[in-house]
């Protein structure tokens, strides 16, 4: 008996040497993240400023909800008619058109290049090319294309002009669609062989037998892809889209980088949310505090989306099973209740 108690009381627990493992990441957010988010927050209900005249900070100080009264409604008392939703909105706007085109092709490409029937050669080459755009710098991609479509010697101007598609080179960065469209493009560019990596990722988790098994059943290509690559692929879409919006509706690299020469940004319709908040922050009078509640608001923002990605991406069949499972089981409570209640 002696000797089972001192083996008891030598064992050691190891369990807790767990937390100092997971400790520097807690730590890290924290500081990195979590403080800066609520100091944030703290800052839009503050003013905060520098007077340029005498290079002085002035603030903070607590001004309620005034920086937010400035950020959604105009001095005209319109509301969201304000540089911080035009901003918004050309930044949804950017984001959409190269979002929708990027997540078709990505998945397109992903299940063609997992299908076992088309067996395609050379498929690492190929998921190669298309991942390369992701690893290149965004200044190093805003220089090409600033050169490629510049007034009046860039090479598609060229090109344009010598087919007979134009009769004189086009500014492209004079107009406010077409640099939309070329900060759309870089984007969709740089950003569909990452998503199609992912998804094809999430198509190689799905068991082939279950393709198998469509394919004996007499299911075509489409049928298979509508029936059981989609509905399994919903984690990986939801990932996705997500993770497409949080990065998109922060999308500053591309648009500033085109527009820093002075060009690309016709009637401020190229300039994102992040630009703004930049330029309150640190430019001119240094507005930190209605820098701040620009933030806020475009955290909101976020938020919202996700959330209706997520409504949207549920899985309505569990979420039915769930249902039927408690109404079983409230039933089966009440008829246990009801027969406790007779034997007494």
């Amino acid at each position: 008996m002696a000797k089972t108690a001192n083996k008891k009381q030598k064992t050691v627990e190891y369990g807790r040497y767990g937390y100092f493992f997971i400790a520097p990441f807690f730590i890290i957010f924290a500081v990195f993240q979590l403080w800066p988010l609520i100091y944030t927050i703290g800052l839009a209900f503050c003013e905060q400023y520098t007077d340029t005249m005498f290079n002085t900070v002035v603030g903070p100080t607590f001004n309620g909800v005034e920086n937010f009264k400035t950020v959604f409604m105009s001095r005209d008392g319109v509301l969201f008619d304000t540089y911080t939703f035009h901003s918004l909105w050309n930044t949804v706007i950017m984001w959409l058109m190269n979002f929708v085109p990027q997540i078709l092709l990505a998945l397109l490409l992903a299940v063609w290049f997992t299908d076992t029937r088309v067996k395609m050669k050379a498929q690492g080459a190929y998921k190669m090319l298309t991942f390369m755009p992701n690893i290149i710098t965004a200044a190093t991609i805003s220089v090409l294309f600033y050169s490629l479509f510049n007034y009046p010697n860039g090479p598609i101007n060229q090109v344009l002009v010598s087919m007979g598609i134009l009769d004189e080179p086009f500014r492209f960065f004079n107009d406010k669609w077409a640099t939309r469209g070329i900060i759309s493009f870089i984007n969709f560019w740089m950003w569909y062989g990452n998503t199609m990596i992912v998804l094809t990722a999430g198509v190689l988790g799905i068991s082939p037998s279950l393709f198998e098994a469509a394919r004996v059943d007499g299911a075509n290509s489409g049928q298979i892809f509508r029936q059981v690559t989609l509905p399994l692929l919903r984690p990986i879409m939801l990932f996705t889209l997500v993770n497409s919006a949080i990065g998109g509706l922060q999308m500053y690299d591309i648009p500033k980088l085109l527009t820093t020469s002075g060009y690309g940004d016709p009637d401020y319709t190229t300039r994102t949310i992040t630009m703004y908040m930049r330029e309150l922050a640190f430019t001119g009078a240094k507005q930190m505090g209605k820098a701040s509640a620009t933030s806020v608001v475009l955290f909101v923002v976020t938020l919202i989306v996700s959330l209706v990605m997520f409504y949207i991406m549920r899985d309505k069949d569990a979420i039915k099973e769930k249902k039927q499972i408690k109404a079983a089981q409230k039933a089966l409570a009440e008829k246990q209740a009801a027969a406790g209640k007779g034997a007494n």
